[in-house]
């Protein structure tokens, strides 16, 4: 089943953060990533709007997304973002319905 990669950020420091992104294309590639949205224009109507840069990656299988992020060529670019560079919120997400009163519960308990 298709999983989403969700990525909100704010660049810091466009220099260092461009040392990321220019090496994520092809590491995501390598996990059968396709790119759905990246840093296209947005408009956004609830929240702060703290961040200002948004990503959308639709990879083959949640265990697919989750090997790309936890591979060493991904966290070793992932470094140059750190430190100051930037700041995301990263979620890996299957697709699907599985909104039911039990699970809505155990989110609300988390």
């Amino acid at each position: 089943m298709s999983a989403y990669w969700l990525a909100r950020s704010r660049v810091i420091d466009p220099v260092r953060y461009m040392k990321y992104a220019e090496q994520v294309p092809a590491i995501i590639e390598k996990y059968g990533a396709r790119v759905l949205s990246r840093g296209a224009p947005f408009v956004q109507v609830e929240g702060d709007g703290h961040f200002t840069r948004f990503v959308v990656l639709e990879f083959p299988s949640l265990q697919q997304a989750l090997d790309c992020y936890h591979s060493p060529e991904y966290q070793r670019a992932r470094q140059h973002r750190l430190d100051g560079a930037g700041e995301a919120e990263i979620t890996l997400l299957e697709a699907g319905e599985f909104t039911s009163a039990m699970t809505l519960e155990r989110a609300s308990n988390a």
